[in-house]
Order: C-alpha cells, then structure tokens, then sequence
C-alpha cells in the first residue's frame, strides 16, 4: 500500500503561477517559471500548465487578481470533469498565511509555494543525520507562521466574549486556539531541541576542520545544477552523486585532492537559487562553512544557460550574505560543450543580443574582464581540464606559501599514469 503512494506522488500533475510585474519583465517571469517547472521535476510532479498575470505587484489577499483566481479555478474544474485531476498548484513566490488560506479556500487543490516546494526537494535529498536535522528546522521555521492555515478543521471560536459570545458564536465555542497553541509549543519546543543539535554537529565540524592538517580548503560553490559535483568527481577521483536534477547535492563532500605534488582539500557545497528564503540559509549554516572557512572559492558556472549572468550575480549575493565577498576566487565555466548561439546574418542591422554571441568572443569579453581569474570547461567532455589543474596549482600554491611559509609539506613531483 505504501509504494502505490509514491507511485502515485511521482505522477502528481501540477499547475504554476507566475507575476509579470514592474520590476520583472515577462522573459523573466518565463525564466522563473522554467526554474519552477523543473523544480516540480525533481520533486516527482509533472506541468501541465502555467497561469501569468500582469499587476503592479502580488495581491496582498489571494496572490494573483480575483479573475485570474476565477481562471484557474475554472481550468481545474474544466480538467477534473475530463477526468484529469490537478494534484496542486504551485507559486512562484512565498506566500503568506493568508494568502495561503484565501487561495485554498477558492481552488480546493494542495497549493505550494516556491519555498516549500524547495523544502519539500530538500527533505527528499537529505541523507546524513545533519542535513536531516538542518531541513527540519527549516521546516518548521516555515511552518511556525502558518500554523493557523493547518488547524482549519478545528476554527470553531467565536467572535466576541463573554456569554454573549459576540454575532454568530453559538455553537462555534471549542477546542480550536488549545490546539494551535499547543502545536505552537511543541514546534517551539522541537526547534530549540534541533538547534542543539546543529549547535553539537557545529562543534564536530569544526573539530574535523581543525584536524585537517595545514592543507589550503578549495570551496566549489555556484547556482545549482551547474556542474559542481561532476568536476569534483574529475578533480578528487571521487564519486560523489551528480544527477542533472537541482540539489542533487545537498551534503557537504571534502575530498583530498593532489596536483603535482601538492595536496589541498576539495569540498563540495549545496547550490544555490534565487528566491533563496533567509530560514534556509540559517538552517544550512553548518553546512555553508565550509565555504566560510575556504581558502579559496572555484565559483562554477553553466555558460551554456540562457540567463547565466544572472546566476553569477545569485550566488555572488549569496555568498557576500554569508560574508564571503571578499576571499579569493576564480570563475570556472563549464558546459562549454552544450553553448549554443545564434550568427547574424550579413545583411542584418539589428544590434547584436547576447545571443549572438559566439563562445569565442564570450571568452575574450570574460578574460578581459577577469585577467586570470576564469577559465572555459566541460567537465563531462573533459575539455581544458589540465588548462585548470595547472591554474588551480598555481593559485592553491601561492595561497599554501602565504599561509604556511615554514611548511615544506608538498609531496615529491610523480608522473600520472592513465588508466
């Protein structure tokens, strides 16, 4: 019987619900949606349609415009008298308690937003009993405010007070405010007990850090999906799980990794997206200091994504949350295998978009603008990867005599055989 349910979660149908607004044009949007489109993917759900609407900004009570609502009310209805069940409809923002409440209320389907749909990937990607305890509490840290949305089975108070009760009370007098304040404790309760244990994983982590010897930390971060795992697995001779699915990493991976003769440690991190709610990153901060404590971060991009450069700046934010902004770093851009670009006709005048732009003169503009500080990949195709190893030799180098003068421990020169 438990495996018919997740057979079954697996072919759930989903509608998403995107904002054309002042401040995010409609290929925007339409880049967002793609990103959610394939969130869904990997969370088991599978598209069937997308809902935009243009506003000056999200409605305060039901998100989208009261037609708009209608609208998709309307398409589940229309798809459910085919026999065509919609499993949930699905945001591209957070949405609030009320708006949660307000939406339900009026499609009747499961209604996610992009926050918990990322939880919900999260909490299917984590293995290790730190990643389990770091979901969790994010989990809860987004579920404390909409308590109130889960206990509607129970909304039997009353306006008013006293015996009166107030307009329309008789009858509605129960249980229901017991109950979520004691929901509430428990939750309060469970989160000061999951901190604890961060707060001990915390001290174990930096125990291990502290035992690694004097070694130069190399940190891949990036967007997710762009690569960080394969690489890691090209360079550290590991196999570390690389799916082309977003979070396939969620755990943290440290790897020893020997170029020539110098060893340094790899780790690889969980990836970063836009949208990215602050609770999540608080509940990964263990996680995440790994990219604190590196010497060096190798910032792996997917050149072959439309909207890459957008990405870059993603992480570049995320990272300066995390007070990271100024440690040394290299842009690596992989997937040079998979660009795609589009040549101009001769005879034609229009200026010339990004898209226009062939894979040589991206690397020009990017070499100009980084000096030494990038390189042009594929990890999958093994394209320029000693053009790498010889940068990442040069720089983890430097950076072992700055740290570490009076260490000699660089081991003796050797060739490597292919296998």
């Amino acid at each position: 019987m438990k495996e018919f349910v997740i057979s079954e979660a697996q072919a759930e149908t989903a509608v998403l619900v995107g904002l054309i607004t002042q401040t995010q044009s409609e290929r925007k949007t339409n880049e967002y949606l793609d990103e959610l489109e394939f969130l869904a993917h990997t969370a088991g759900a599978v598209t069937v349609k997308r809902f935009t609407q243009k506003v000056n900004g999200p409605n305060s009570v039901t998100y989208v415009g009261k037609g708009k609502l209608e609208e998709i009310r309307a398409y589940i209805e229309a798809e459910e008298e085919a026999e065509r069940e919609i499993g949930m409809v699905i945001f591209d923002d957070e949405l609030s308690a009320k708006q949660l409440r307000n939406i339900e209320k009026e499609l009747k389907v499961k209604i996610l937003d992009r926050t918990s749909l990322i939880l919900d990937i999260f909490a299917m990607r984590a293995q290790t009993a730190n990643a389990k305890t770091q979901v969790e509490l994010a989990q809860y840290r987004y579920m404390l405010p909409r308590l109130q949305r889960l206990w509607t089975h129970l909304e039997r108070q009353g306006g008013g007070s006293g015996s009166g009760g107030g307009k329309g009370s008789v009858g509605l007098r129960g249980p229901g405010e017991t109950q979520l304040e004691m929901d509430r404790r428990i939750i309060l309760n469970r989160m000061s007990l999951l901190k604890q244990r961060l707060a001990e994983i915390d001290r174990q982590k930096t125990t291990q850090r502290s035992n690694r010897g004097r070694m130069i930390r190399v940190a891949l971060v990036g967007y997710t999906n762009v690569g960080k795992s394969t690489l890691m697995n090209l360079l550290a001779k590991s196999e570390v799980f690389a799916e082309n699915k977003l979070f396939a990493t969620l755990d943290t991976t440290v790897r020893k990794v020997i170029i020539d003769n110098l060893p340094f440690l790899l780790s690889d991190t969980v990836g970063f997206i836009r949208k990215l709610p602050t609770d999540l990153v608080d509940s990964f901060k263990s996680t995440l200091d790994e990219v604190r404590e590196a010497d060096l971060l190798l910032h792996v991009v997917d050149i072959a994504h439309p909207d890459f450069e957008e990405q870059i700046q993603v992480v570049e934010k995320t990272l300066a949350d995390l007070g990271c902004g100024g440690k040394p770093s290299m842009i690596v851009f992989n997937k040079i295998d998979a660009y795609q670009w589009v040549e101009k006709d001769e005879d034609d005048l229009t200026p010339a978009t990004k898209e226009n732009m062939s894979l040589d003169d991206l690397m020009k503009t990017w070499m100009a603008r980084r000096n030494e500080d990038c390189i042009f990949i594929s990890a999958r195709q093994k394209i320029h990867i000693e053009e790498l190893k010889k940068t990442l030799y040069d720089k983890v180098r430097e950076l072992h005599v700055q740290k570490y003068p009076y260490n000699d421990f660089l081991f003796e020169k050797y060739e490597e055989e292919d296998a």
